[in-house]
């Protein structure tokens, strides 16, 4: 019996010129008819720590008198069979957009291409969620990506993507799930060190995922899966 999947995507450092020798991607998905108690669940934990319901979480917000409330989501995260992770960390410092015929914009797409891949079965369906970043080419842009990942999965009449739009990720807290893990990977691969409460979530996720976070998982790994891309795949 095929199931309705949800997908919440969030990337951090796309952006060509930015300085960041990464990009990191990522999706948290579950099966569609577990979201509205997993929801109230996560709005459970906020109350726990004082916050209000539509409090929304991310990695830049992570503080020392947060920390226990990160802890306790991320504790969630892993104890909870029907929430997974797929994470891409893509290397910038050698990119030759000329040799492969492509913008960035292209690079882009092939990369969450290879992100989402391995969370596809053909056998069930797909409603994708990208977090807003440009308002102005966010729809073109979605439209572009669902089109390349169409084509890729032979999904010529939409059967295995339904659907795949931009949200606010103020509005959904699994796009702020997504947004917490990739904001780990990226500051763990900046090899950054200026948040001691930052570096014991990041103890806090590994601990957990038991693995190494600066090593690809197995690609059947399917509750806290990573990828590396260092420019020796192309599509």
């Amino acid at each position: 019996m095929n199931e309705i999947i949800n997908i919440y995507c969030d990337e951090s450092c796309h952006l060509e010129h930015d300085d960041s020798p990464v990009m990191v991607l990522g999706g948290v998905w579950l099966p569609k008819n577990k979201l509205k108690k997993i929801c109230l669940d996560i709005r459970e934990i906020k109350l726990k720590h004082s916050f209000s319901k539509s409090f929304e979480f991310k990695w830049s917000q992570i503080s020392p008198k947060k920390i226990e409330f990160y802890k306790d989501l991320i504790t969630y995260f892993f104890s909870n069979n029907d929430l997974c992770f797929r994470g891409l960390v893509a290397s910038k410092q050698n990119l030759n957009h000329d040799k492969h015929s492509q913008s960035h914009d292209d690079w882009y797409y092939k990369m969450y291409y290879f992100m989402l891949l391995n969370i596809f079965k053909k056998e069930d369906e797909y409603n994708i969620y990208i977090d807003i970043k440009e308002k102005k080419r966010g729809g073109i842009k979605i439209l572009q990506l669902k089109k390349i990942l169409s084509n890729k999965l032979y999904d010529f009449d939409s059967k295995i993507i339904k659907k795949m739009q931009i949200v606010d990720s103020k509005d959904s807290e699994l796009l702020q799930m997504a947004d917490l893990f990739c904001g780990a990977l990226s500051y763990l691969n900046k090899d950054l060190k200026t948040s001691e409460a930052k570096l014991e979530i990041l103890s806090h996720i590994s601990k957990l995922s038991k693995c190494n976070l600066k090593i690809k998982t197995l690609p059947q790994e399917k509750k806290f899966n990573i990828f590396y891309w260092n420019g020796d795949r192309e599509v």
